[in-house]
């Protein structure tokens, strides 16, 4: 099989195999090798960089996620394209249902044109208080993280800085603040999920 692999698959597959073993620098490698190429390919199919850059983040969580799965039948790279790729086609798909404009009624299945009702959103002050207490909870819980991940959390979450500015607060490579900020977001979520669970 490695026989039939160009050198730069070669060094992929090293990578993915050091990645499995759990190598979170086998990790950081990987992202900063593909995230430039996977957010324009990303941002040709979408034309909004925000959106890229969250979808991109994303892509690299699922490949993280799931790299147990990955095969060796094909090289890495066409596995994270193909990755991506799905995830913009279902964020497409769910942007054109919430794009619907509410303007113009809808057919309904009996043919007749109705209006589209719109559920009014705003908050109760019953949902305001949820609301403020499951911010409490996620900072509660943000309290519970390495120092590091929870620093990641706060700048990007709380303060909404740009990743280059966090990289450059922290002095870290940008790559290895997405890749830490992607584990952070994990770790968040699952003691989240942890407490949801005892309670």
């Amino acid at each position: 099989m490695e026989g039939n692999l160009t050198p730069k698959s070669l060094i992929d597959l090293d990578l993915v195999r050091k990645a499995k073993a759990g190598d979170q620098a086998a990790f950081s490698q990987l992202m900063g090798k593909y995230r430039d190429s996977v957010f324009f390919m990303i941002l040709k199919m979408i034309h909004n960089r925000d959106d890229a850059e969250d979808l991109t983040m994303v892509a690299f969580g699922k490949a993280f996620n799931n790299i147990q799965n990955y095969t060796e039948d094909f090289g890495f790279s066409t596995w994270l394209f193909r990755i991506a790729t799905n995830n913009c086609i279902d964020f497409i798909r769910k942007k054109k249902l919430q794009t619907t404009s509410i303007d113009q009624p809808t057919a309904s299945y009996d043919g007749e044109m109705a209006p589209v009702a719109v559920k009014d959103k705003t908050a109760t002050p019953e949902e305001s208080i949820i609301k403020e207490q499951r911010a409490q909870k996620m900072r509660d819980v943000l309290q519970k993280l390495d120092p590091k991940y929870r620093q990641l959390i706060e700048y990007r979450y709380f303060e909404e800085l740009s990743y280059d500015e966090i990289a450059e607060k922290m002095d870290l490579p940008l790559g290895t603040v997405k890749a830490q900020l992607f584990r952070a977001k994990d770790m968040l979520f699952q003691k989240m999920k942890d407490t949801k669970d005892r309670y």
